[in-house]
């Protein structure tokens, strides 16, 4: 089985990979299954519908998923290629505590198969630009990421696999921090994802990134086994042909040489165990 679950198009703010020339990359990548993840981030970003203007940076709207042409333009697709390859509809949710209802709101409008949980800005401020670590040291800002993801999980159920768990490193200007100064909290993380029937997802864009470890961290992959979980997908995080599918072979070689026996696709929200 070759599927790549977290692809973006030109539904995300920071892509502008055509959607139907993704499902014929994947094709000619003799791919089985694909699953969209476009992004959602309440709180930076608004819908397309709020009545208020759309802001840009550059030439990207900072907007969501126009979610009615998105799941019309997906089930044309699926129509469409449906003897070629399997697509699924998926998001990727940029969750935050403050900003749960809105994803209560939006989970029950749509027929998702597949929901990536990502934590991407905590109080609406971005790693990226470094406007979160600001006025932080590394152990307070490294501590204040894990404690939005726990908070988040501990009061929001309706997803899939917890996304690029620890994010944080990849915008880390001071290094890798130490992995036991963070375990007790991403330990809990992980036996409440488990305890959930949830996942996590390996994250191969790590390659691209140059990152000395892997999305996430050997030590979390390891953690993670321990507990009895068992649930993971594999994603290549694409925005553009060059990285769709990439880098997919290679995740499931290091999930097999770290003790695990299975990876998942999803449909309508219920995990698929494929051997690895």
């Amino acid at each position: 089985m070759f599927a790549d679950y977290h692809v973006h198009t030109e539904f995300s703010d920071d892509s502008t990979y055509l959607m139907e020339q993704v499902v014929k990359d994947a094709i000619a990548m003799k791919m089985d299954e694909i699953c969209f993840t476009d992004h959602v981030d309440y709180g930076i970003k608004v819908d397309w519908d709020c009545g208020q203007p759309i802001q840009y940076r550059g030439k990207n709207p900072l907007a969501n998923v126009d979610y009615p042409v998105y799941a019309s333009k997906i089930r044309k697709l699926q129509d469409l290629y449906k003897m070629q390859i399997n697509i699924k509809m998926g998001m990727e949710f940029g969750v935050q505590t403050h900003t749960i209802p809105q994803y209560e709101d939006l989970f029950q409008k749509y027929p998702f198969d597949f929901i990536i949980l990502s934590i991407h800005q905590v109080e609406d401020k971005e790693f990226w630009t470094q406007d979160f670590q600001k006025g932080r040291s590394q152990k307070e800002y490294n501590e204040r990421y894990y404690e939005e993801m726990l908070n988040v999980i501990k009061n929001y159920q309706n997803y899939s696999v917890l996304g690029h768990m620890d994010l944080i490193a990849r915008y880390d200007k001071n290094g890798i921090y130490p992995f036991e100064k963070v375990e007790p909290i991403i330990s809990e993380i992980l036996k409440i994802v488990i305890e959930n029937g949830k996942g996590i997802e390996l994250n191969t864009s790590y390659h691209r990134y140059g990152l000395k470890d892997a999305t996430p961290s050997v030590n979390i992959l390891k953690r993670y086994r321990e507990l009895g979980g068992d649930i993971i997908t594999i994603g290549s995080d694409s925005h553009n042909a060059k990285q769709l599918g990439t880098y997919i072979e290679d995740g499931k070689q290091l999930l097999k040489s770290l003790g695990f026996r299975y990876f998942c696709t999803y449909d309508s929200m219920q995990p698929i165990y494929h051997s690895l």
